[in-house]
């Protein structure tokens, strides 16, 4: 993948010092017609510790207050510099683990085994779901996010979900919202594909690394791509386990997580919107971004 890549605006936004920026709104609801996905309020990234102060400025004019860091203690104790903060905005550590560094590096490594890709994605995100629920964890890092998006009207500022690409904890939350939301599962595994081009520069370097002598994909760049990668069926996949585990994402969100109905009501008031008189089906254009891979089930977004 070419690394003078230009990113689409929407949904991606370029601020200086931090990866994978984009908007999360605007996405058609499936299950009612005419309406979208709130735009400017869920915003979603790599993490932002290098952000220089021109990446800052476009991040406070996107009026982002709350910026909600899922990465573990020990990947934070790892880092060289510590999380960026700015004025006008709250950092918020709400780790999916709180031991585990499950970057993309080292969750390559963790599904090492799983060269196809899906089976050790599926594997991997099941455990981020059970992580983000688990009675031990005392940050209730998802519900932390979805109560926020529950606030009154009146109250309701944007957020930016990161963890260290943006790609693994950041997307599961994402499609969280998303399908309580109304999102189609095709939409939502489009959404997340997107990173493969969010992180086409750091994804090169990794699978540099994966790849080299002694490596565990030694010589075998396409398993590392795979194992690094935001393919559609990944995301199609997990969504269809969350049913066969769950029973349905709200169900997850009502039973498992412990949020009221009166709370998964009031996110979709929130974020649930009518198109703009005029805009198009898909208010987000860009599409057809699959990653390596194309998945069947996904023509429609080709």
């Amino acid at each position: 993948m070419a690394t003078n890549l230009t990113l689409p605006t929407p949904p991606f936004i370029h601020a200086p010092g931090i990866e994978n920026l984009r908007d999360a709104g605007g996405y058609p609801v499936e299950t009612q017609s005419g309406k979208a996905i709130r735009k400017g309020i869920l915003f979603r990234a790599a993490d932002p510790t290098h952000l220089n102060d021109e990446g800052v400025a476009i991040l406070q004019r996107l009026g982002i207050t709350h910026i909600y860091d899922l990465r573990s203690l020990v990947e934070l104790a790892n880092g060289r510099e510590q999380p960026r903060e700015w004025e006008g905005a709250r950092r918020v550590h709400t780790p999916v683990f709180l031991d585990t560094d499950y970057s993309p590096e080292a969750l390559a490594l963790r599904f090492r085994n799983y060269s196809g890709g899906t089976e050790g994605f599926v594997k991997a995100y099941a455990s981020i779901l059970s992580g983000a629920i688990s009675p031990n964890n005392p940050y209730r890092p998802f519900r932390t996010i979805l109560e926020h998006l529950a606030s009154s009207p009146e109250t309701l500022t944007p957020i930016l979900i990161h963890c260290s690409a943006g790609k693994d904890r950041t997307g599961v939350i994402i499609a969280l919202i998303l399908s309580l939301c109304g999102v189609s599962d095709e939409v939502i595994a489009h959404e997340y594909s997107l990173t493969e081009i969010g992180l086409a520069r750091r994804k090169e370097s990794i699978v540099d690394k994966l790849t080299a002598p002694g490596a565990p994909h030694e010589g075998n760049r396409t398993a590392a791509e795979a194992q690094v990668g935001a393919r559609k069926e990944y995301m199609l996949a997990t969504l269809t386990n969350i049913q066969q585990t769950y029973g349905s994402v709200e169900e997850y969100l009502l039973n498992h997580m412990g949020l009221g109905q009166q709370t998964l009501e009031q996110i979709k008031k929130n974020l649930v919107v009518d198109l703009a008189e005029g805009e198009e089906t898909v208010p987000v254009p860009w599409k057809g971004n699959d990653g390596a891979g194309a998945c069947s089930d996904c023509s429609s977004l080709k």
